[in-house]
């Protein structure tokens, strides 16, 4: 049985009785077509199967459909940690409903940056939205380099080569949050706040650190604890905090894994939260906070809506063309009060 004949778009555009160039318009997704026009383009799309050639599209769009996704973290950490999961969702339903394509590119290692330089400059993508970002990371000297529009997720920590370049980023409000969950275990009569802090290599630990400090200016030193981002860092830290000063009576912990981890290692020391340590974390992380025991008083940020505003800009700024550099976004934070503080 011979194979069934692709229909072209000369064949959409005699069913729905228009010029060529009309029905053109519509499937790349052009302005300037009366609405009737446009519903019977559609309607003979969807009659005839039509599926848009795209490297026909692409030479009309000047768009590839694709986005470009870098996360500057091992595999094993952005499959373990849900607030990756969270913004990779915003991502996705953002860019779909740009009818775009999330391409995921993942640093595992030092050797993994040319790959990443030469798939961006192949071409092959609109953009890219890159988060995750360390001090001494490659990314904005690649990104610089390459000249493709990028948006950061989170603000970029300015080191090194390609840091003079003004890339839009959308953030939260990293230090107002860490005040405020200070400023409650200040409230809630602790006296020694401990805080197990993030990396600070990143400007969300940074400026979490800085909150905390805000607040306890003129906190002992032994207080403060270095973690990862990760549960079993936090542990550690926890550990480390009790054996220094046994007699801390609330911790801030830089994200919810940490303060999971802190709970843990409290529990096992025989601390009763809150009545004997009252703990706080940061990102109010469903799955994390609020299946903790107690369930954790914690500061959100809408990690999703972050996703979904990184696309809107890269898109906005491509509409707009070369010469647009969308503003940056910093979003409110709010403090979720439940049992643990």
């Amino acid at each position: 049985m011979p194979d069934r004949i692709r229909p072209t778009l000369e064949a959409v555009a005699a069913r729905a009785g228009v010029s060529r160039a009309t029905a053109s318009r519509v499937v790349n997704g052009g302005a300037g077509v009366r609405a009737p026009l446009v519903e019977r383009v559609r309607d003979a799309v969807d009659e005839l199967g039509y599926v848009p050639n795209h490297a026909a599209r692409t030479l009309v769009t000047r768009r590839n459909g694709a986005v470009a996704v870098i996360i500057a973290e091992p595999e094993i950490r952005i499959f373990s940690d849900p607030f990756f999961s969270l913004q990779l969702r915003g991502i996705s339903r953002e860019l779909t409903a740009h009818d775009s394509q999330l391409v995921l590119l993942l640093v595992e290692g030092s050797g993994d940056y040319d790959r990443i330089a030469r798939y961006l400059a192949g071409g092959h993508v609109d953009g890219a939205l890159a988060f995750s970002l360390h001090t001494r990371d490659q990314l904005p000297a690649i990104i610089h380099k390459v000249g493709i529009p990028t948006v950061f997720g989170g603000r970029p920590v300015h080191s090194g080569a390609g840091a003079e370049l003004a890339v839009p980023y959308v953030d939260c409000d990293n230090r107002g949050g860490a005040r405020d969950a200070v400023r409650h275990l200040v409230g809630l009569g602790r006296r020694h706040i401990a805080h197990i802090a993030g990396p600070q290599d990143q400007t969300s630990g940074i400026d979490r650190f800085d909150g905390y400090r805000d607040v306890l200016a003129d906190g002992d030193p032994a207080l403060v604890a270095q973690g990862a981002f990760t549960a079993d860092s936090g542990a550690l830290a926890m550990a480390e905090l009790l054996d220094r000063r046994p007699d801390l009576d609330a911790v801030f912990a830089g994200n919810d894994l940490m303060a999971q981890g802190a709970i843990r290692v409290l529990q096992e020391r025989g601390r009763r939260i809150p009545a004997d340590v009252a703990v706080v974390g940061f990102d109010d992380m469903a799955s994390v906070a609020e299946s903790t025991d107690p369930p954790l008083t914690t500061v959100r940020q809408d990690i999703e809506e972050m996703g979904r505003l990184m696309v809107r800009l890269l898109v906005g700024g491509l509409d707009q063309g070369a010469e647009a550099t969308p503003d940056s976004v910093i979003m409110e934070t709010e403090l979720v009060r439940r049992a643990s503080a």
